[in-house]
């Protein structure tokens, strides 16, 4: 079997992946994007960027330099509005004329729960919202958009955001923040919906996917795979929590302390608001229930 190829951790640089697919890293690496946000560029000739990336000059020079020449951006994909994916958007869109196409703007997507959570405040500190987002063509679920050398598919994905979009290619997924090899993902309300997460996950199960292509991170090459541990995963995380609520009631920082004991103090702030997730996710489902309106530091109990 052929070794999957690897994204080295060094930015600005254009790494073939397969024929018609290549990757630019971003300079942006943290504890939340490891190495950095890796922008594809799909297709020869007339090609598209998925996720340009961060704000980044140097990123933006970086995938203009990565085109051979007489090469054009014909389209700019966006799989949603987070400040280390679609800032870059409209910069390059403005180098090169191609459109912008997504979901819609940051707030698309939620549900009526998430936007009522938006609205009580409460909320800040989650991963960095691009609000200033907007494409300039807004993409349905299932919707085809073809190339000169490539078609992609649309796959509506919300969960680790609202206006999550994943792209399906030949036997492959651009699965953006859904899915990620070496962690799992942030999902964090209002933006973030723990329910929505998991029924998009089995969806992209369903879809026959083979390989991932992340929007961090090594390509997956076993998709189904991939898809059974983290759903595993979050099953595992739910039982911890209703464990640890048999006790008594708890707030999301409580049950987080008592749960991620291994989780590096830089990340509790994440693993925290995972379980606020997974709180709500329980209270739509009628498991548990909030002591007063439903936030961030309100305890809860089993029903």
């Amino acid at each position: 079997m052929t070794e999957k190829p690897r994204i080295p951790p060094r930015p600005g640089k254009a790494v073939l992946l397969e024929p018609g697919l290549r990757t630019v890293l971003a300079p942006n690496p943290s504890p939340m994007t490891l190495h950095g946000t890796n922008s594809y560029i799909l297709g020869e000739g007339e090609v598209a960027v998925i996720d340009p990336g961060p704000a980044d000059p140097a990123h933006l020079a970086a995938l203009l330099a990565a085109l051979s020449p007489g090469e054009r951006v014909s389209h700019i994909f966006v799989t949603h509005a987070h400040l280390d994916h679609s800032p870059l958007a409209r910069p390059l869109a403005e180098a090169t004329g191609a459109p912008v196409l997504a979901y819609g703007d940051a707030r698309s997507g939620r549900s009526a729960l998430m936007e009522r959570l938006a609205a009580s405040g409460g909320l800040a500190g989650g991963e960095g919202v691009d609000t200033g987002f907007a494409p300039d063509i807004r993409l349905g679920d299932g919707e085809m958009v073809a190339g000169a050398e490539w078609t992609l598919q649309a796959l509506h994905t919300p969960g680790h955001m609202g206006n999550h979009l994943c792209f399906a290619w030949q036997d492959a997924v651009f699965c953006g923040d859904h899915v990620m090899g070496w962690a799992s993902s942030l999902v964090s309300p209002p933006d973030g919906d723990m329910g929505a997460y998991m029924t998009s996950l089995a969806r992209l199960g369903a879809a026959g996917a083979q390989r991932f292509y992340s929007g961090h991170g090594d390509p997956i090459p076993d998709a189904p795979t991939r898809i059974a541990e983290l759903a595993a995963h979050r099953r595992e995380r739910e039982t911890a929590i209703r464990e640890a609520l048999s006790q008594g009631a708890a707030d999301a920082a409580i049950l987080a302390a008592m749960i991620y004991t291994e989780t590096p103090a830089p990340l509790m702030p994440a693993a925290m608001r995972n379980v606020f997730a997974h709180l709500i996710d329980l209270m739509e489902r009628n498991i548990a229930a909030p002591e007063v309106d439903p936030g961030i530091d309100v305890r809860f109990r089993l029903l």
